[in-house]
Parts: C-alpha cells; sequence; structure tokens
C-alpha cells in the first residue's frame, strides 16, 4: 500500500494551512521544504519544534527533507556547501525523516556540460554518503533539468557509480519531460533504485506542469508497475500548477487539492489502495 506525502509550501507559507489542507486530502506526511518563506535548512529552533510538535498532534509525519543540496554551481565552495549538507542531515533526524532529497550540481556556467565534471559529482556523493554511513537516513537525488543526473542515463551512471544503499533515486516524471526524455525510457533502468516518486506532470507542448495524467509524464503505466512490484513507499506531490521556480514551486490550496485528486482518481482506476484513504 502506497502512502501520500507532498511538498505542502506548495499549498500555502502558513504551517497551519499546509496541514490543513493535508488532512483533508489524505496527504499524511511532508516533504518538508519550507514554512513561513524560509527553506527547512533555516529553520531556528523555534520553527523547528512548532512544525514537529504541530505534525505529531495532528497525526502527520515528515517522509522527506525536501533540500536544495547539490542545486549550486559545481564550482561553488564544496566545504561551504558541505556545511549545508550536514544540516539536512541534522534536519533529517529531527524531524524523524528517512529521506533526504538531493540533487547533482548545475556546470559553471548556464548550458554548460556537466559531464566533465563526472568524477567530482561522484566525489562529492560518496563524500555524502560516508557522512551518513552510520545514520539512519538515505540520500534519494531527484532528476532535474540542468544538473548532472538530467537523463535517465546519467542518473544510471550516478547511482551505479556511487553503488550504496544509502544513495538512492527520487524518480520524477515531469523533469524527465522538461528535458525531452520519455519517463517510460527512463524508468525500467532506474526502478531498482526508485524508493521515492515524485507526482509532478508536465505537458510538453505546454511546457508546463498540469494535473497527473493530463501530461506527458506516463505516470499511469509506471504507478501500475510499481503496484505490481509491491511497492510500499511514498507517493509525493510536486504539482507546480501555478508557479515553479528553481528552488520551489506553488499551487495554493484549491490546485493542490486538484492535484491531488488527480492521483487518487489514477490510483482508483487502477485498484492502487493508499494509506488513509
Amino acid at each position: 500500500m502506497m502512502k501520500l506525502c507532498g511538498f505542502a509550501d506548495e499549498i500555502a507559507p502558513e504551517l497551519d494551512e499546509q496541514i490543513k489542507c493535508c488532512k483533508e486530502t489524505g496527504v499524511t506526511h511532508f516533504e518538508l521544504r519550507g514554512v513561513y518563506g524560509k527553506n527547512v535548512l533555516d529553520f531556528d529552533k523555534s520553527v523547528r519544534i512548532e512544525v514537529k510538535s504541530k505534525l505529531k498532534a495532528n497525526g502527520m509525519g515528515v517522509a522527506c527533507i525536501g533540500s536544495p543540496i547539490g542545486k549550486v554551481k559545481i564550482s561553488e565552495p564544496w566545504e561551504k556547501h558541505f556545511e549545508r549538507f550536514k544540516i539536512a542531515v541534522e534536519s533529517a533526524e529531527f524531524f524523524e525523516a528517512p529521506m533526504i532529497r538531493i540533487f547533482s550540481y548545475y556546470p559553471e556556467e548556464d548550458g554548460g556540460d556537466m559531464h566533465k565534471h563526472r568524477d567530482e559529482v561522484i566525489r562529492r556523493m560518496r563524500a555524502k554518503v560516508e557522512y551518513i554511513k552510520n545514520r539512519d537516513v538515505t540520500l534519494v537525488h531527484e532528476n532535474e533539468k540542468g544538473i548532472y543526473g538530467a537523463s535517465g542515463a546519467d542518473c544510471l551512471d550516478l547511482l551505479k557509480a556511487v553503488d550504496s544503499p544509502k544513495f538512492q533515486a527520487a524518480f520524477d516524471f515531469g523533469n524527465f519531460v522538461q528535458v525531452k526524455q520519455n519517463p517510460l525510457e527512463a524508468w525500467p533502468s532506474l526502478k531498482p533504485y526508485a524508493v521515492h516518486i515524485h507526482i509532478k506532470d508536465v505537458s510538453a507542448k505546454e511546457d508546463r506542469a498540469v494535473p497527473a495524467g493530463s501530461g506527458d509524464g506516463h505516470l499511469e503505466p509506471i504507478l501500475v508497475d510499481l503496484n505490481k512490484s509491491g511497492y510500499s513507499g511514498f507517493l509525493s506531490l510536486e504539482p507546480h500548477l501555478k508557479a515553479a521556480g528553481q528552488f520551489s514551486g506553488f499551487s495554493g490550496p484549491a490546485l493542490f487539492k486538484m492535484a491531488v485528486e488527480a492521483l487518487k482518481v489514477i490510483c482508483r482506476k487502477n485498484g492502487i489502495e493508499l494509506a488513509g484513504n
């Protein structure tokens, strides 16, 4: 049985509104990225305590820290960014989140070739994996336009090179569409590593995010395959229906609810059970 989680900062900046909408839609966990306009890595102690206590009071949890780690140019100082990564790990432990979302770096110049930095990307990923080797958390790499791991082939290369159960994949349908790759082509090779699924669909013709099943992400056949394989992890809603930026997106309560319902339609049609729904 799969579980629903979501980037609740797509609903509203306010924590109470995020929780209210998630409860109304059956989303049981946050992919915690932002509250009150602050990124999760910039929460002060009071915000951390408030988020954790209110989620617990409402029977909710944190599935993944939606960090921006790796969403910097490869030329930026590694030591400074690694310190930022340590905050992400500390956050995961504080919120009892089993996963941290990460990325695999931008080139020095927009549109530059990241392949020449392959060895450095792998070195950095291995350093992160080494740091968490005795911690109860897994890094999940999200495929993303412009980074090293934009295509399925490059994601697979990265996953195989690091070769650790602590380093897995967060499969994002919409992001593959944005780099002009059919997610169905990327899926077979990445399936063994896909421990986290991002629900985002994109219309290639319109180059914009759309509700699940309305675009070119081929969500339905992949979700059916996941279900047949016994996947019991999270489907994390990141709909981006109103705005999509480099570090966050926004949908608002009404469109977020629409996004959840579109996913549920696919699940009901195919006999995919969702926990708590």
